[in-house]
């Protein structure tokens, strides 16, 4: 029987996906950044809504479909008020949606992505294993937004550490991680 150590921690983006595609303005590849505006286009009962996007360099658009061809009653009364009023919380959790990105086949920018890793919980956990086996302390982090990550320098960012330390702890078994989507 023994104890260790388990801190939960969340990655959280800080700020809105960029997206990386051809702008037809520059003619280059170009970072696209969310501009926390929608285009709402009604046509007859059908309701078209896109989450606006901007070339950071010439500030040509990028419409990401959100709903497309939808009745009007299938949408929330509440967020389509949202998406008229150009609500920016909502804009926000829509620019760090995964699906929305993926349906409109749209190439996210993970390496410039900032984060913050927030520190969900801490525990002290009880196994019936001998200590030998068992690492002292279990990080999980958990990755609601679905970003891509190397163990070891989200581990280093969270505790404060080098890389190279961290790579040796997980290395000895000194330290062992979960990812929790």
């Amino acid at each position: 029987m023994s104890y260790f150590k388990k801190i939960e921690y969340e990655m959280i983006p800080e700020e809105s996906f960029r997206v990386i595609r051809k702008c037809p303005g520059c003619g280059g590849k170009r970072h696209f950044i969310n501009t926390n505006k929608f285009r709402v286009n009604a046509n007859g009962s059908n309701l078209d809504v896109w989450l606006i996007y901007q070339c950071e360099e010439c500030k040509h658009t990028l419409n990401l479909a959100i709903y497309e061809r939808q009745k009007v009653v299938s949408i929330p009364k509440e967020e389509y008020q949202r998406f008229l009023d150009n609500d920016e919380q909502l804009a926000e959790w829509y620019g760090k949606t995964m699906q929305l990105f993926r349906k409109n086949k749209a190439e996210i920018d993970f390496a410039g992505l900032e984060y913050d890793m927030r520190k969900v919980h801490e525990s002290a956990e009880y196994s019936e294993q001998d200590g030998k086996d068992l690492p002292g302390i279990v990080i999980v982090i958990k990755n609601p937004y679905r970003l891509r990550f190397r163990p070891e320098k989200q581990i280093a960012k969270a505790l404060g550490l080098p890389r190279s330390q961290v790579k040796r702890m997980l290395e000895n078994g000194e330290i062992s991680w979960e990812n929790e989507m």
